[in-house]
């Protein structure tokens, strides 16, 4: 996968890809700065009352604006979707979710609702994680492959 550390010109509304294991990354949206400092949103379960990660979901996960290097080092922008939906205008749409949805709970779903997920909603509009679609693509084809043995 290979990320570097490049630290590219950021524009607000920016998604920005923090390496993870060698399955998941951590996604985030590109904030701006304060007083100086480059900030993110990401959805993150880190500080929530209940650290309860059974079956990939977490309860009173939250959208949490943190400096850049509280994340991560290392990152790069993946504004991957760009081609096939617009992105949205920061200031008129994304700016004005991030800041709502720091004011409520919402539940992460590893499969359904990961920071990807949530980085892709803000950006585009459209819920899109390649990651899961990627594991999820190598599984599928063993459980197709099971269930057709059993049926034999």
């Amino acid at each position: 996968m290979g990320l570097h550390n490049s630290h590219p010109k950021l524009y607000p509304g920016d998604i920005l890809e923090f390496p993870g294991n060698k399955y998941f990354s951590h996604f985030g949206v590109y904030y701006g700065e304060r007083d100086g400092v480059p900030y993110v949103a990401h959805l993150t379960s880190r500080d929530s009352d209940t650290k309860l990660l059974l079956f990939g979901r977490a309860l009173n996960s939250s959208v949490k604006l943190d400096p850049i290097d509280v994340i991560g080092k290392k990152y790069k922008v993946r504004n991957y979707l760009d081609e096939k939906h617009p992105p949205r205008d920061f200031y008129t749409h994304i700016k004005a979710e991030i800041d709502e949805a720091m004011t409520k709970p919402i539940t992460f779903d590893i499969l359904f609702n990961n920071s990807e997920h949530q980085a892709t909603m803000l950006r585009y509009g459209v819920k899109k994680s390649e990651q899961i679609e990627k594991v999820y693509s190598k599984i599928v084809p063993t459980w197709k492959e099971l269930f057709e043995k059993k049926k034999v």
